[in-house]
């Protein structure tokens, strides 16, 4: 018997999730957070097996609370769901300690098998996903800018993206802001761009912003 959070900001979404997983007589607990915060404090109540994570969570990116969690909780996994398609953030997330990756235009048929599969100890990938990853493997020249960042870096850049400032990002990661200011100065070296706002038309286009 397992039990399951989950942390996404949208009531609807938490619905409907709820609703097929408690239709698994292997899952005994359900619960749910809204937000970063909300999402530790349920971390630090209880003992998990599965996190359904938010990648866009309102107060901290869930990317944040995923090292967090693999950090401090090693037997809770943790399947990260997005609006975002695979191509956007499953790499990072996955490189991020991820069990899996879940795009939510897929069915719901497919995220129980997604549940299931990490419940199992395995990683998920969606076929989509499995075929793009082969495919940054055959085609590493036609990979995005942000591709050749590190972790860290790429989380830098979405910070800076959605205009958080080096001492908010320093505050959120717990890091010195010189800390912050020598990894932004990485990215825009890294990527050929010279200011926040470049970073930011960059992850527009790029489809790193909702």
């Amino acid at each position: 018997m397992a039990t399951v959070l989950i942390a996404d900001d949208h009531a609807m979404v938490r619905a409907g999730l709820r609703r097929w997983l408690e239709q698994d007589r292997s899952i005994n607990g359900i619960g749910e957070s809204s937000s970063a915060a909300d999402t530790l404090q349920q971390l630090r109540e209880r003992t998990w097996d599965l996190v359904v994570l938010d990648i866009n969570l309102p107060d901290r990116s869930g990317i944040d609370i995923l090292r967090h969690i693999r950090t401090g909780h090693a037997t809770t996994r943790v399947l990260v769901i997005s609006a975002f398609a695979e191509r956007q953030y499953a790499l990072y997330a996955l490189r991020a300690g991820a069990a899996g990756y879940f795009a939510k235009d897929q069915p719901p048929e497919e995220f129980m098998r997604a549940v299931h599969v990490v419940l199992a100890g395995r990683r998920y990938a969606s076929a989509a996903l499995a075929e793009l990853l082969v495919d940054a493997l055959d085609e590493p020249t036609e990979q995005p800018l942000h591709a050749a960042l590190s972790q860290r870096e790429f989380q830098i850049l979405c910070k800076l993206a959605v205009g958080r400032s080096v001492s908010e990002i320093a505050r959120e990661l717990c890091i010195s802001v010189k800390t912050v200011s020598t990894y932004r100065a990485r990215v825009l070296e890294k990527m050929k761009f010279a200011t926040n706002a470049d970073l930011t038309t960059y992850a527009l286009k790029n489809g790193l912003m909702q």
